[in-house]
């Protein structure tokens, strides 16, 4: 095994104990049940704020949408109990789906087909 590879199975197991570690205080310490909750509540209300501010928008676009998503971003980095490193986390996965964003809005905004005008039938003279 050469220097390279042996460097970089020592890195790969250092990542994979770091993720071990952090699953396990996460999942399996009562202080872990309690950062979970804290977490999925801010990020639901940071994911709430965007959805506002994009209802409030004209013209949604991918640059539009990553401009909102770090302008809310920014007010809850600023928050002291929460961490930067987290919001940056939950910043990227939002950015991942402008995909599906679009799709939505793209579906939401077609106009309705045009109806057929009614045919006038006509009256029998008398």
């Amino acid at each position: 095994m050469t220097q390279t590879n042996k460097v970089m199975a020592g890195v790969g197991i250092a990542a994979l104990a770091a993720a071990a570690a952090g699953a396990a205080f996460l999942y399996g310490t009562d202080a872990g049940t309690k950062k979970r909750k804290q977490i999925k509540g801010w990020s639901l209300r940071m994911k709430a704020d965007v959805l506002d501010k994009m209802e409030k928008m004209k013209d949604v676009s991918e640059a539009a949408y990553h401009d909102v998503v770090d302008a809310v971003a920014k007010k809850y980095e600023a928050m002291k109990a929460i961490d930067a490193v987290e919001v940056a986390a939950l910043v990227a996965d939002m950015k991942k789906h402008w995909k599906g964003i679009k799709k939505q809005v793209e579906g939401s905004t077609k106009k309705p087909a045009k109806k057929a005008p009614a045919k006038k039938k006509a009256q029998k003279a008398e």
